[in-house]
Protein backbone atom coordinates (compact mmCIF):
# COMPACT_ATOMS: atom_id res chain seq x y z
CA UNK A 1 0.00 0.00 0.00
CA UNK A 2 2.73 2.83 0.78
CA UNK A 3 4.39 1.62 -2.26
CA UNK A 4 0.99 2.25 -4.10
CA UNK A 5 0.69 5.54 -2.56
CA UNK A 6 4.69 6.48 -3.29
CA UNK A 7 4.15 5.21 -6.96
CA UNK A 8 0.57 6.19 -7.76
CA UNK A 9 -1.13 8.61 -5.49
CA UNK A 10 1.49 11.05 -4.89
CA UNK A 11 1.44 13.05 -8.16
CA UNK A 12 -1.86 11.95 -9.48
CA UNK A 13 -4.36 15.18 -9.58
CA UNK A 14 -8.15 15.13 -10.29
CA UNK A 15 -9.02 17.85 -13.44
CA UNK A 16 -11.48 20.12 -13.73
CA UNK A 17 -13.72 17.47 -16.11
CA UNK A 18 -14.08 14.64 -13.54
CA UNK A 19 -15.10 17.65 -10.79
CA UNK A 20 -17.70 18.79 -13.36
CA UNK A 21 -18.84 14.83 -14.08
CA UNK A 22 -18.91 14.15 -10.49
CA UNK A 23 -21.04 17.43 -10.23
CA UNK A 24 -23.75 16.47 -12.58
CA UNK A 25 -23.57 12.23 -11.21
CA UNK A 26 -24.99 14.17 -8.20
CA UNK A 27 -27.23 16.44 -9.50
CA UNK A 28 -28.21 13.19 -10.83
CA UNK A 29 -29.09 11.28 -8.03
CA UNK A 30 -30.79 14.25 -6.65
CA UNK A 31 -33.18 14.71 -9.17
CA UNK A 32 -34.29 10.56 -9.43
CA UNK A 33 -36.25 11.53 -5.68
CA UNK A 34 -38.17 13.48 -7.76
CA UNK A 35 -37.90 12.06 -11.00
CA UNK A 36 -38.84 8.70 -10.94
CA UNK A 37 -38.66 8.11 -14.61
CA UNK A 38 -34.73 9.01 -14.23
CA UNK A 39 -34.09 5.08 -13.25
CA UNK A 40 -30.91 3.72 -13.38
CA UNK A 41 -29.63 6.73 -15.39
CA UNK A 42 -27.16 7.94 -11.96
CA UNK A 43 -26.03 4.67 -11.47
CA UNK A 44 -25.05 4.05 -15.24
CA UNK A 45 -23.94 7.40 -15.48
CA UNK A 46 -21.68 7.01 -12.22
CA UNK A 47 -19.96 3.87 -13.31
CA UNK A 48 -19.27 5.54 -16.90
CA UNK A 49 -17.29 8.18 -14.92
CA UNK A 50 -15.68 5.97 -13.07
CA UNK A 51 -14.42 3.46 -16.22
CA UNK A 52 -13.28 6.65 -18.09
CA UNK A 53 -11.38 7.57 -15.39
CA UNK A 54 -9.73 4.36 -15.15
CA UNK A 55 -9.35 4.40 -18.88
CA UNK A 56 -7.51 7.52 -17.54
CA UNK A 57 -5.14 6.35 -15.11
CA UNK A 58 -4.38 3.12 -17.82
CA UNK A 59 -3.15 5.61 -20.04
CA UNK A 60 -1.12 7.94 -18.05
CA UNK A 61 0.93 5.29 -16.08
CA UNK A 62 1.10 2.27 -19.09
CA UNK A 63 4.07 3.08 -20.31
CA UNK A 64 7.78 3.45 -18.85
CA UNK A 65 8.71 5.84 -21.25
CA UNK A 66 6.60 8.71 -21.32
CA UNK A 67 7.93 12.70 -21.15
CA UNK A 68 10.97 14.66 -20.96
CA UNK A 69 12.04 18.00 -20.08
CA UNK A 70 14.71 20.18 -19.59
CA UNK A 71 15.14 23.57 -18.18
CA UNK A 72 18.33 25.50 -20.01
CA UNK A 73 19.57 28.29 -18.01
CA UNK A 74 22.91 30.51 -18.80
CA UNK A 75 25.48 29.96 -16.92
CA UNK A 76 25.15 33.69 -15.33
CA UNK A 77 22.46 35.72 -15.24
CA UNK A 78 22.97 39.70 -15.90
CA UNK A 79 21.78 42.18 -13.59
CA UNK A 80 18.54 44.77 -14.76
CA UNK A 81 17.98 42.76 -18.30
CA UNK A 82 15.79 40.27 -19.53
CA UNK A 83 17.38 37.19 -19.54
CA UNK A 84 16.35 34.50 -22.13
CA UNK A 85 15.47 30.78 -20.28
CA UNK A 86 14.08 27.54 -22.21
CA UNK A 87 11.88 24.82 -21.26
CA UNK A 88 12.42 21.70 -23.61
CA UNK A 89 9.69 19.31 -23.37
CA UNK A 90 8.98 16.08 -25.70
CA UNK A 91 6.01 13.50 -25.78
CA UNK A 92 6.82 10.47 -25.90
CA UNK A 93 3.07 8.70 -25.63
CA UNK A 94 1.30 6.63 -28.29
CA UNK A 95 -1.15 9.91 -28.30
CA UNK A 96 -1.66 13.93 -27.90
CA UNK A 97 -1.03 15.40 -24.19
CA UNK A 98 -2.47 18.50 -22.72
CA UNK A 99 0.75 20.17 -20.31
CA UNK A 100 1.10 22.30 -17.43
CA UNK A 101 4.09 23.64 -16.30
CA UNK A 102 4.98 25.09 -12.95
CA UNK A 103 8.97 26.63 -12.92
CA UNK A 104 10.26 27.22 -9.61
CA UNK A 105 11.88 30.20 -10.50
CA UNK A 106 13.96 31.70 -7.08
CA UNK A 107 12.15 33.76 -4.85
CA UNK A 108 13.94 37.03 -5.45
CA UNK A 109 11.56 37.75 -8.20
CA UNK A 110 8.90 37.12 -6.18
CA UNK A 111 7.00 35.19 -8.86
CA UNK A 112 4.06 32.87 -7.97
CA UNK A 113 2.20 32.32 -11.11
CA UNK A 114 4.91 30.99 -13.48
CA UNK A 115 2.39 28.81 -15.58
CA UNK A 116 2.63 27.79 -18.66
CA UNK A 117 0.41 25.72 -20.53
CA UNK A 118 0.78 23.47 -24.12
CA UNK A 119 -0.39 20.89 -26.28
CA UNK A 120 1.50 18.57 -27.83
CA UNK A 121 1.47 15.80 -30.49
CA UNK A 122 2.67 12.38 -29.91
CA UNK A 123 6.45 12.46 -30.53
CA UNK A 124 6.52 16.36 -30.75
CA UNK A 125 8.59 18.28 -28.81
CA UNK A 126 8.33 21.59 -27.81
CA UNK A 127 10.55 24.73 -26.86
CA UNK A 128 9.32 26.95 -24.66
CA UNK A 129 11.10 30.41 -24.34
CA UNK A 130 10.66 32.96 -21.12
CA UNK A 131 12.32 36.71 -19.42
CA UNK A 132 13.56 36.85 -15.91
CA UNK A 133 14.80 40.49 -15.22
CA UNK A 134 16.81 40.13 -11.83
CA UNK A 135 17.29 43.35 -10.00
CA UNK A 136 19.65 42.44 -7.73
CA UNK A 137 23.37 40.77 -8.08
CA UNK A 138 24.04 37.40 -5.95
CA UNK A 139 23.23 33.50 -6.38
CA UNK A 140 19.55 33.02 -7.54
CA UNK A 141 18.50 29.04 -6.64
CA UNK A 142 16.31 27.48 -9.02
CA UNK A 143 14.46 24.65 -8.08
CA UNK A 144 12.67 21.98 -9.93
CA UNK A 145 10.11 22.22 -12.44
CA UNK A 146 6.78 20.40 -11.47
CA UNK A 147 4.74 18.75 -15.19
CA UNK A 148 1.48 17.91 -15.10
CA UNK A 149 0.28 15.63 -17.55
CA UNK A 150 -3.25 14.96 -19.28
CA UNK A 151 -4.63 12.25 -21.37
CA UNK A 152 -7.06 13.45 -24.20
CA UNK A 153 -10.11 12.56 -21.58
CA UNK A 154 -8.42 15.14 -18.93
CA UNK A 155 -10.32 13.66 -16.40
CA UNK A 156 -6.83 13.09 -14.05
CA UNK A 157 -3.62 14.47 -14.16
CA UNK A 158 -0.37 12.93 -13.34
CA UNK A 159 2.63 15.12 -12.16
CA UNK A 160 6.47 14.88 -12.65
CA UNK A 161 9.76 16.16 -11.37
CA UNK A 162 12.45 17.27 -12.98
CA UNK A 163 15.78 18.55 -12.22
CA UNK A 164 17.02 19.54 -8.94
CA UNK A 165 18.07 22.63 -7.78
CA UNK A 166 20.67 24.64 -9.42
CA UNK A 167 22.71 28.00 -8.35
CA UNK A 168 23.45 30.66 -10.89
CA UNK A 169 24.99 33.88 -10.16
CA UNK A 170 23.98 37.27 -11.26
CA UNK A 171 26.56 39.37 -12.71
CA UNK A 172 26.42 43.14 -13.78
CA UNK A 173 24.91 43.89 -16.77
CA UNK A 174 27.13 42.20 -19.47
CA UNK A 175 24.43 41.82 -21.77
CA UNK A 176 24.53 45.48 -21.99
CA UNK A 177 28.41 45.41 -22.03
CA UNK A 178 28.19 43.30 -24.83
CA UNK A 179 25.85 45.15 -26.97
CA UNK A 180 28.80 48.21 -26.29
CA UNK A 181 31.91 46.73 -26.87
CA UNK A 182 30.48 45.71 -30.65
CA UNK A 183 29.25 48.86 -30.92
CA UNK A 184 32.73 50.07 -29.64
CA UNK A 185 34.46 47.95 -32.04
CA UNK A 186 32.75 48.48 -35.25
CA UNK A 187 32.39 52.17 -34.31
CA UNK A 188 28.97 52.36 -34.56
CA UNK A 189 28.39 53.82 -30.91
CA UNK A 190 25.98 56.50 -32.04
CA UNK A 191 23.60 54.09 -33.16
CA UNK A 192 22.59 53.79 -29.43
CA UNK A 193 23.01 57.49 -28.30
CA UNK A 194 26.73 58.15 -28.30
CA UNK A 195 27.62 60.92 -29.80
CA UNK A 196 30.45 61.53 -32.35
CA UNK A 197 32.38 64.38 -31.08
CA UNK A 198 34.42 66.87 -33.28
CA UNK A 199 37.81 66.44 -32.56
CA UNK A 200 39.58 70.36 -31.51
CA UNK A 201 42.93 68.96 -33.13
CA UNK A 202 45.06 66.23 -34.02
CA UNK A 203 46.17 63.91 -31.31
CA UNK A 204 50.06 63.68 -30.82
CA UNK A 205 50.30 60.44 -31.26
CA UNK A 206 51.55 59.84 -34.97
CA UNK A 207 50.30 56.30 -36.50
CA UNK A 208 51.84 56.30 -40.27
CA UNK A 209 52.29 57.79 -43.61
CA UNK A 210 49.62 56.78 -45.48
CA UNK A 211 48.53 57.55 -49.28
CA UNK A 212 46.13 60.46 -50.09
CA UNK A 213 42.54 59.66 -50.57
CA UNK A 214 39.14 62.12 -50.82
CA UNK A 215 38.63 63.85 -47.29
CA UNK A 216 42.23 64.14 -46.03
CA UNK A 217 43.16 66.99 -44.37
CA UNK A 218 45.32 69.15 -46.47
CA UNK A 219 47.20 70.38 -43.63
CA UNK A 220 48.60 66.82 -43.25
CA UNK A 221 50.57 66.24 -46.17
CA UNK A 222 53.90 65.27 -45.79
CA UNK A 223 55.57 66.98 -48.46
CA UNK A 224 59.42 65.34 -47.96
CA UNK A 225 57.19 62.23 -48.56
CA UNK A 226 55.44 63.13 -51.31
CA UNK A 227 58.89 64.19 -53.06
CA UNK A 228 59.90 61.20 -52.72
CA UNK A 229 57.75 59.08 -53.51
CA UNK A 230 56.04 61.45 -56.22
CA UNK A 231 52.71 60.81 -55.02
CA UNK A 232 50.72 63.04 -52.69
CA UNK A 233 50.90 61.25 -48.90
CA UNK A 234 49.76 62.59 -45.26
CA UNK A 235 50.65 61.55 -41.79
CA UNK A 236 48.05 60.03 -39.99
CA UNK A 237 47.21 60.28 -36.55
CA UNK A 238 45.91 58.39 -33.89
CA UNK A 239 44.21 58.31 -30.57
CA UNK A 240 46.90 58.37 -27.31
CA UNK A 241 46.82 55.24 -25.89
CA UNK A 242 47.65 53.59 -22.64
CA UNK A 243 45.80 56.54 -20.99
CA UNK A 244 44.47 55.65 -17.29
CA UNK A 245 40.53 55.93 -16.66
CA UNK A 246 39.65 54.83 -13.13
CA UNK A 247 35.45 54.14 -12.38
CA UNK A 248 35.08 54.57 -8.38
CA UNK A 249 31.81 53.27 -7.20
CA UNK A 250 30.28 54.96 -4.06
CA UNK A 251 28.96 52.54 -2.01
CA UNK A 252 27.43 54.60 1.23
CA UNK A 253 23.63 54.79 1.77
CA UNK A 254 23.48 57.45 -0.39
CA UNK A 255 23.69 54.90 -3.08
CA UNK A 256 20.68 52.71 -1.30
CA UNK A 257 17.59 54.48 -3.32
CA UNK A 258 15.70 52.19 -6.13
CA UNK A 259 14.31 53.47 -9.40
CA UNK A 260 12.72 50.88 -11.56
CA UNK A 261 14.06 48.32 -9.56
CA UNK A 262 17.68 48.56 -9.34
CA UNK A 263 19.53 50.86 -6.61
CA UNK A 264 21.85 53.65 -7.80
CA UNK A 265 24.65 51.40 -6.74
CA UNK A 266 23.31 48.84 -9.51
CA UNK A 267 23.19 51.36 -12.47
CA UNK A 268 26.65 52.74 -10.90
CA UNK A 269 28.39 48.75 -11.43
CA UNK A 270 26.08 48.56 -14.55
CA UNK A 271 27.45 52.28 -16.36
CA UNK A 272 31.47 51.61 -14.46
CA UNK A 273 31.74 48.09 -16.59
CA UNK A 274 30.66 49.11 -19.71
CA UNK A 275 32.76 52.09 -19.67
CA UNK A 276 35.81 50.32 -18.43
CA UNK A 277 35.02 48.05 -21.25
CA UNK A 278 35.31 50.81 -23.90
CA UNK A 279 38.06 51.88 -22.67
CA UNK A 280 39.88 49.18 -23.14
CA UNK A 281 38.86 48.48 -26.25
CA UNK A 282 40.00 52.32 -27.10
CA UNK A 283 43.32 51.03 -25.84
CA UNK A 284 43.53 52.95 -22.93
CA UNK A 285 44.21 51.15 -19.20
CA UNK A 286 41.33 50.88 -16.87
CA UNK A 287 41.07 50.51 -13.21
CA UNK A 288 38.39 50.23 -9.95
CA UNK A 289 37.92 51.54 -6.70
CA UNK A 290 34.71 51.30 -4.23
CA UNK A 291 35.12 53.39 -1.14
CA UNK A 292 32.26 53.73 1.92
CA UNK A 293 32.98 54.26 5.27
CA UNK A 294 36.10 52.57 4.66
CA UNK A 295 38.77 51.93 1.30
CA UNK A 296 37.14 48.91 -0.40
CA UNK A 297 38.41 46.98 -3.39
CA UNK A 298 40.89 48.35 -5.60
CA UNK A 299 41.71 47.00 -9.43
CA UNK A 300 45.06 48.75 -10.76
CA UNK A 301 44.99 50.15 -14.22
CA UNK A 302 45.41 47.76 -16.69
CA UNK A 303 45.03 47.10 -20.52
CA UNK A 304 45.74 42.96 -20.69
CA UNK A 305 42.75 41.09 -21.64
CA UNK A 306 42.25 39.56 -18.23
CA UNK A 307 41.43 43.41 -16.58
CA UNK A 308 37.86 43.08 -17.09
CA UNK A 309 37.13 39.79 -15.87
CA UNK A 310 39.13 41.17 -12.96
CA UNK A 311 36.76 44.40 -12.70
CA UNK A 312 33.44 42.02 -13.12
CA UNK A 313 34.68 39.40 -10.45
CA UNK A 314 35.01 42.57 -7.76
CA UNK A 315 32.17 44.30 -8.51
CA UNK A 316 29.93 41.04 -8.34
CA UNK A 317 30.68 41.15 -4.88
CA UNK A 318 29.58 44.70 -4.11
CA UNK A 319 27.16 45.21 -1.96
CA UNK A 320 25.56 49.28 -0.85
CA UNK A 321 26.56 50.11 2.92
CA UNK A 322 24.73 51.66 5.34
CA UNK A 323 27.17 54.62 6.84
CA UNK A 324 28.25 57.59 5.22
CA UNK A 325 31.15 58.06 2.79
CA UNK A 326 34.63 58.64 3.73
CA UNK A 327 35.80 61.07 1.49
CA UNK A 328 39.64 61.32 3.64
CA UNK A 329 39.91 56.98 3.34
CA UNK A 330 38.96 57.59 -0.93
CA UNK A 331 41.48 60.58 -0.97
CA UNK A 332 44.32 58.77 0.80
CA UNK A 333 43.51 55.52 -1.60
CA UNK A 334 43.73 57.54 -4.72
CA UNK A 335 46.86 59.16 -3.89
CA UNK A 336 48.75 56.01 -2.96
CA UNK A 337 47.08 54.22 -6.36
CA UNK A 338 47.55 56.96 -9.13
CA UNK A 339 50.63 57.56 -9.73
CA UNK A 340 50.19 59.40 -12.79
CA UNK A 341 47.47 61.96 -14.36
CA UNK A 342 44.58 59.76 -14.81
CA UNK A 343 40.79 60.45 -15.76
CA UNK A 344 38.74 59.92 -12.37
CA UNK A 345 35.31 58.68 -13.13
CA UNK A 346 33.24 58.93 -9.61
CA UNK A 347 29.78 57.51 -9.34
CA UNK A 348 28.16 59.16 -6.55
CA UNK A 349 25.18 60.92 -5.35
CA UNK A 350 24.42 64.82 -3.41
CA UNK A 351 20.69 65.08 -2.34
CA UNK A 352 20.89 68.90 -1.14
CA UNK A 353 23.98 71.15 -1.47
CA UNK A 354 25.02 70.67 1.84
CA UNK A 355 26.12 66.98 0.99
CA UNK A 356 28.11 68.34 -1.88
CA UNK A 357 29.92 70.92 0.24
CA UNK A 358 30.65 68.70 2.81
CA UNK A 359 32.60 66.70 0.06
CA UNK A 360 33.58 69.50 -2.11
CA UNK A 361 37.18 70.22 -0.14
CA UNK A 362 38.24 66.39 -1.26
CA UNK A 363 36.94 66.86 -4.47
CA UNK A 364 39.22 70.09 -5.44
CA UNK A 365 42.11 68.00 -3.82
CA UNK A 366 41.50 65.17 -5.90
CA UNK A 367 40.91 67.79 -9.42
CA UNK A 368 44.41 69.03 -8.52
CA UNK A 369 46.23 65.99 -9.31
CA UNK A 370 43.74 64.31 -11.62
CA UNK A 371 41.00 64.96 -14.19
CA UNK A 372 37.89 64.03 -12.46
CA UNK A 373 34.19 63.69 -13.68
CA UNK A 374 31.71 63.64 -11.01
CA UNK A 375 28.65 61.40 -11.89
CA UNK A 376 25.46 61.97 -10.11
CA UNK A 377 21.71 61.10 -10.49
CA UNK A 378 18.56 63.18 -11.10
CA UNK A 379 15.56 62.42 -8.89
CA UNK A 380 13.34 61.23 -11.65
CA UNK A 381 10.30 61.34 -8.90
CA UNK A 382 11.05 64.99 -8.12
CA UNK A 383 10.49 65.67 -11.93
CA UNK A 384 7.10 63.58 -12.32
CA UNK A 385 6.05 65.70 -9.05
CA UNK A 386 6.84 69.31 -10.64
CA UNK A 387 4.87 68.07 -13.57
CA UNK A 388 1.84 67.15 -11.89
CA UNK A 389 -1.00 69.62 -11.90
CA UNK A 390 -1.90 70.80 -8.36
CA UNK A 391 -4.92 70.60 -6.58
CA UNK A 392 -4.75 71.82 -3.36
CA UNK A 393 -2.55 73.93 -0.55
CA UNK A 394 -0.99 70.43 0.35
CA UNK A 395 0.20 69.78 -3.54
CA UNK A 396 1.27 73.31 -3.90
CA UNK A 397 3.81 72.42 -0.63
CA UNK A 398 5.35 69.49 -2.17
CA UNK A 399 5.72 70.78 -5.42
CA UNK A 400 7.08 73.87 -4.05
CA UNK A 401 10.37 71.53 -1.88
CA UNK A 402 10.29 69.32 -4.94
CA UNK A 403 11.53 72.12 -7.40
CA UNK A 404 13.54 73.78 -4.64
CA UNK A 405 15.48 69.95 -4.51
CA UNK A 406 15.47 69.59 -8.53
CA UNK A 407 17.08 72.73 -8.63
CA UNK A 408 19.78 72.32 -6.21
CA UNK A 409 20.74 69.70 -8.36
CA UNK A 410 21.10 72.05 -11.34
CA UNK A 411 23.65 74.53 -8.72
CA UNK A 412 25.85 71.43 -7.83
CA UNK A 413 26.67 70.80 -11.11
CA UNK A 414 27.52 74.87 -11.59
CA UNK A 415 28.96 74.95 -8.21
CA UNK A 416 31.43 71.70 -9.27
CA UNK A 417 32.19 73.85 -12.45
CA UNK A 418 33.11 76.91 -10.64
CA UNK A 419 36.47 74.91 -9.12
CA UNK A 420 37.36 73.27 -12.32
CA UNK A 421 35.01 69.77 -11.56
CA UNK A 422 33.65 68.15 -14.50
CA UNK A 423 30.29 66.96 -13.84
CA UNK A 424 27.04 64.71 -15.31
CA UNK A 425 23.58 65.08 -13.73
CA UNK A 426 21.71 62.31 -15.35
CA UNK A 427 18.44 59.77 -15.02
CA UNK A 428 19.36 56.79 -13.67
CA UNK A 429 18.47 54.96 -17.01
CA UNK A 430 20.54 57.14 -19.25
CA UNK A 431 23.43 56.86 -16.77
CA UNK A 432 25.32 54.23 -19.34
CA UNK A 433 25.12 56.35 -22.26
CA UNK A 434 26.11 59.98 -20.68
CA UNK A 435 29.01 58.58 -19.06
CA UNK A 436 30.63 56.78 -22.51
CA UNK A 437 29.49 60.34 -24.24
CA UNK A 438 31.72 61.68 -21.99
CA UNK A 439 34.25 59.71 -21.78
CA UNK A 440 34.80 59.61 -25.99
CA UNK A 441 34.09 63.84 -25.74
CA UNK A 442 37.60 63.65 -23.04
CA UNK A 443 39.25 61.45 -25.50
CA UNK A 444 38.60 63.79 -28.58
CA UNK A 445 39.04 66.93 -26.86
CA UNK A 446 42.94 65.52 -25.39
CA UNK A 447 41.84 66.54 -21.94
CA UNK A 448 43.73 63.85 -20.39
Amino acid sequence: MKHFFRKYYRDLFLGKRIFAGIGLCVSLFLFSFFLPWLGDLPYVFLGVLVLLVLIDFVLLYQTKRDVFLRRDVPDRLSNGDDNELQIYVENFYAFGIHVGIIDEIPFQFQKRDLWFKSNLKSGERKTIAYLLRPTKRGEYVFGQIRLYVQSPLRLVARRFNFGEEVTVPVYPSFLQLRKYELMAISNRLSDFGIKKIRRVGHSMEFDQVKNYVQGDDYRTVNWKATARKGELMVNSFTDEKAQHMYCIIDKSRAMKMPFEGLSLLDYAINASLVLSNVALVKQDKSGLITIAEKAGSIVPADRRPAQLGKIMEVLYKEKSRYLELNMEALYTSIRGTLRQRSLIVFFTNFESMSALNRQLPYLKRMAKYHLLLVVFFENTELKVITEKPVLDVEGIYIQTIATKFAYEKKLMVKELAKHGILSILTPPEKLTVNVVNRYLAIKAQQKI
